[in-house]
This record gives structure tokens, sequence and C-alpha cells, in this order.
């Protein structure tokens, strides 16, 4: 998705909200070392606008969407270009690509002679990217449309976009290994919660931003990436409705903040100080918010920068850690 403010999933977002906005692993980049070379010979894949075929798997793959980077990045794909590098690296510190890779504009608006220039095998994209731009780069490589999220199931989704990429570049194995990786995390963030008596824990997942003094919130319904993370880790989201169908977000303000009813509720959120900085600043001298029974209890937490909130296994590993370390410090 396209972000000019605070970070979102796709065009359809930032369409929606006119305005859009993180823990740090190794991992990723370990296991992206150690994957396979692609093999060879024809493949076939179906993505979200019909049948896709390669002469090969892709080597030289050009990214429109931050979440697909990541995946190819830990995939061990590394991209030939890529939509709005320096705004990558600035939200996705799960799996960081070269500063010098090749830029080839913003997400919702690439260049297409930025893209040609580079002769990929590949162009992988969101559908929120219009459909006569996806068409006009098909002309010169093969395209790959994929959706950002699916709010009927985002974890399900994320498998399949994994998947679908590794089919694509010749690293299957490679996606294999990293979607075992994100079910040893979820097994391991259940005991963490459990040990600390936190099974079941209620939660909110946030993030916000503000414009002309006013704060704007969103929720993390159990229909996001990061909702449905939790929902794996058995974590009562107290936000359970609201969100947009694909990427399961419900716009709030503070005081739509007084909805949330347990006591006990942990606010959990994500900012990034390189675009806007933290939003709850601004709510310091805000009388509703100071009355919230998390704040009063200093039960806010931040989850540090650089976690994707539409992302792949690196940035669901990341948060699982965050997560849990928010909810048993």
């Amino acid at each position: 998705m396209v972000i000019t403010r605070f970070a979102a999933g796709t065009a359809a977002v930032l369409t929606a909200v006119l305005l859009a906005a993180c823990g740090t692993t190794e991992e990723p980049a370990d296991e992206a070392a150690a994957a396979p070379a692609p093999s060879s010979g024809p493949v076939e894949l179906t993505d979200e606008r019909g049948t896709v075929k390669l002469d090969a798997p892709a080597k030289n793959v050009v990214s429109l969407e931050w979440g697909l980077t990541e995946n190819l990045v830990a995939l061990g794909v590394k991209p030939v270009g890529q939509a709005d590098v320096k705004g990558y690296n600035a939200w996705d510190k799960s799996a960081p690509i070269d500063a010098s890779t090749p830029d080839v504009g913003t997400r919702g608006e690439p260049s297409l002679d930025a893209i040609a220039a580079l002769k990929p095998d590949l162009v992988v994209s969101v559908t929120d990217v219009p459909e006569n731009v996806l068409a006009q780069i098909a002309k010169t490589a093969p395209v790959l449309a994929l959706k950002g999220s699916d709010g009927a199931d985002p974890i399900g989704y994320m498998r399949k976009t994994v998947t679908t990429l590794a089919q694509a570049t010749g690293t299957t194995p490679q996606g294999e290994k990293l979607l075992a990786g994100f079910d040893a995390k979820v097994a391991s963030g259940k005991e963490a919660l459990a040990a600390a008596g936190k099974t079941g824990a209620p939660f909110v997942m946030t993030d916000g931003w503000v414009e002309s003094g006013n704060v704007s919130i969103r929720m993390y319904t159990p229909t996001s990436f990061f909702g449905g993370i939790a929902k794996e880790l058995g974590l009562e989201n107290q936000w359970p409705d609201g969100g947009d169908k694909d990427y399961g977000l419900a716009q709030n303000d503070v005081e739509g903040l007084t909805k949330i009813k347990d006591a006990k509720t942990t606010f959990i959120y994500v900012a990034n100080d390189s675009d806007g900085g933290d939003f709850t600043d601004n709510l310091k001298n805000n009388a509703v918010w100071k009355q919230q029974p998390y704040v009063k209890d200093n039960n806010v937490k931040r989850i540090p920068d650089g976690i994707w909130m539409f992302g792949g296994p690196a940035s669901a590993n990341a948060y699982i850690d965050a997560l849990t370390a928010a909810l048993t410090a």
C-alpha cells in the first residue's frame, strides 16, 4: 500500500483514510543467506489477476510493495528495483535492502520507464496499484499481483504470499523454512505468555497520526495482519470489529477509546520517529486520554520501530517478540 504520512498496507487504505501511518531480528538475513539457488524450468503461477507464466524462476525482480519486498529478501532474493527504497528501510527493519537499490517511484505511482530500464524477469505488486498501470507494466515484463492482505484470513494469505513468491523465484525450500519458523515463533510466544500468566490477555493494537492538532487513531481488528498474529497467540483483542475488508483497520479518535471496557487492557501502538513520531505525545494533556485505565496504570506500550504492519514471517516474528515483551514486562 501507498503511504505519505503514516505507514499503511495499500493504496486502497490510503484513499480510504486520506493519510496513512516497527523488533528487529537477525534471523531473516541468516535464512536468506542460506537460501538455495533457484531451480530451472518454466513456472506457472496463479495470482489475483489470473495465470502468470515464466520461462524460468525469476532472478531479477522489481517490487512495488513493501510486504512483498520483505518476503523476497527473506527468501534470499534481492530486488533489482524497489518502490520507495528510503521509506521501506525506515518502516521495515526486519528485512532491510541496500540503500543503493534503484528506486522505481512510489508504491502508488511507480515509474514505468524506471521499471523497464531494469529489464526485470518479474514485477511483483499488490492489486491496489491501478489495473491500467499493471497492464502497462505487463507490456515489458511479467507481473505478479497479490493482495496486500486479506481480512477473511490474514495469516492464511501471508502463507499463500510466501508460497507463491517462493514458487516464482525457485526458492520453495526457503519458503517452507520461513513458514515453519513462524509456526515455531507462535508456539514459543504462547509459552512465554502462559509462563507469565498472560494467556488470553486483553489488548488493543493501534497506530495514529496528528493533523492540525487533532489525533486520529487506527485500531487493528482481529482481521488485520497484526490482529491475526495476536489471535494465533490466543490474545483477546478488545476492538473486535469495524475494520475494512482487506486490512482489518478501523478508524477511531480519542473519544472512541472509551468503548474499551476491560480495565486490564494493554494499549499497544506503533509509531515511527522518521515519519511523524509518537502520536501519543499529543495526548498527554487530553482529559479523555488521561482517564483511560491503561493510561492510569501505565499500561501503554510502544513496540519498536521497524516492524512492518503488513508484512510476512520476518515482521510477524518480530511482532510476536514485541507483543509478548509488552504484555509480560
